[in-house]
């Protein structure tokens, strides 16, 4: 599975390192992702989802039940 939040839909980002001579070389910007287990009551089991720090936040604020009917897993 790639590297990609499956709530937020964030994934890795490209760009360039500058050295203080201004020398460019491609690195990549990696996203914070966590694996987390979630209690589902009415379905009255766990889902596991792969999430970015972001996306944490966002199922705190508002719950894991009405993040899950605004996406499609």
């Amino acid at each position: 599975m790639s590297r990609k939040c499956q709530i937020t839909k964030k994934k890795v980002k490209f760009g360039n390192k500058r050295s203080h001579a201004l020398n460019t070389t491609k690195r990549k910007f990696n996203i914070n992702l966590k694996k987390h287990k979630f209690w589902i009551k009415k379905q009255k089991k766990f889902i596991k989802l792969k999430l970015s720090t972001k996306a944490m936040r966002i199922i705190n604020k508002k719950g894991i039940e009405n993040v899950l009917k605004n996406i499609k897993i």
